[in-house]
């Protein structure tokens, strides 16, 4: 069974045609749009993160709020930066978060992706010492942040306020919670390092890499990679793997009059530079819902895992974007076997 869920990056700007010109209003419609996907069925609603720019940036407050409004949706993000993070206060806040939601939190946390800033995470405070690189500070944050939320001491007791000895752990804890942490990886060398540390795989609609061969083959190889790492390194349990889309189905006038037109969205992959080397961008799969069936009936990585994220238009706001979910609820999933 395929769990479908959308991946909001929570646009907002007072631009035409937007429905989201105020981070309130992007918020707010987020909170809405969970609890309309709970009602259709929807599996997940999931947040992107970025910073220095006019899109989610700290993404408890938010995902507290859909959990206080839903019941049964799992709730993530895709993905938080490390680079930024404290670990300890990140560990409390999804913690917090988590019990809130009744164990419903899907954190992806990674490294992070280019980003409107040149080193923004500098001016968090986290430069990287002599001899370290950025992606050095994510994963050392990260192995903190893991720690903490199994219940790792990590202060000294007050001896006039404890009578105990050993070092305090954060509180509040979330039980299970280490078990829903995603890592999010750009590189078949990262999945590997994914499933060595036990960590769950997310990958986008972006790979830092490129072999020539079709984004979702690339992915796929990614992805066996990883499976492979983590039997291997002897973890239990079966690992999750969520890969993202854009998935338009054109099923009312309202959306070939958006996304019908010739060239209006990437209909193949896209290979640029990024960061200095080659990188592979998804394509989007837009027109009719049979249309869309059999080309995700062939994209080898969508069929490899077993969530997808559906990228949605946040700008055009929650009675469309749920209406668009619908429609991959109703056209689309079936087609493929989903549930």
């Amino acid at each position: 069974m395929k769990r479908i869920g959308f991946l909001s990056f929570g646009h907002h700007q007072a631009v035409r045609g937007s429905l989201a010109r105020t981070p309130r209003d992007a918020l707010l419609q987020t909170v809405e749009l969970a609890v309309a996907a709970e009602e259709l069925g929807v599996d997940g609603a999931y947040v992107r993160v970025h910073h220095f720019a006019r899109q989610f940036a700290s993404p408890f407050p938010l995902l507290a709020a859909m959990a206080a409004r839903t019941s049964r949706i799992e709730l993530g993000t895709g993905v938080i930066d490390m680079r930024y993070e404290n670990p300890l206060y990140m560990a409390e806040e999804a913690a917090i978060t988590d019990l809130i939601s009744n164990g419903r939190l899907q954190l992806g946390i990674s490294r992070g992706s280019p980003e409107t800033a040149q080193r923004g995470y500098e001016n968090f405070g986290y430069a990287p010492a002599d001899g370290q690189t950025d992606a050095d500070v994510a994963r050392e944050h990260t192995s903190v942040f893991r720690a903490a939320i199994i219940g790792a001491g990590v202060a000294t007791p007050n001896p006039q306020m404890s009578a105990g000895t050993a070092l305090l752990p954060i509180q509040p804890q979330a039980p299970g919670l280490s078990e829903r942490i995603w890592w999010g990886s750009g590189t078949r060398a990262t999945a590997k390092w994914v499933g060595e540390q036990g960590m769950n795989l997310m990958s986008s609609t972006l790979l830092t890499e490129d072999t020539g061969v079709p984004f979702g083959d690339l992915q796929a190889e990614q992805i066996a990679i990883y499976r492979e790492a983590w039997a291997a390194a002897g973890h239990t349990g079966t690992p999750r793997v969520s890969v993202s889309r854009s998935i338009l189905p054109l099923v009312t006038e309202e959306d070939r009059a958006y996304f019908g037109r010739p060239g209006s969205r990437e209909s193949e992959d896209q290979v640029g530079y990024l960061d200095g080397g080659l990188a592979r961008f998804g394509k989007s799969y837009v027109g009719e819902p049979d249309q869309i069936v059999a080309q995700l009936a062939t994209d080898a990585a969508v069929q490899a895992a077993d969530t997808v994220l559906v990228t949605i238009p946040n700008q055009l706001g929650v009675a469309y974007n749920a209406r668009l979910l619908e429609s991959i609820v109703t056209h689309v999933a079936p087609g493929l076997g989903w549930r």
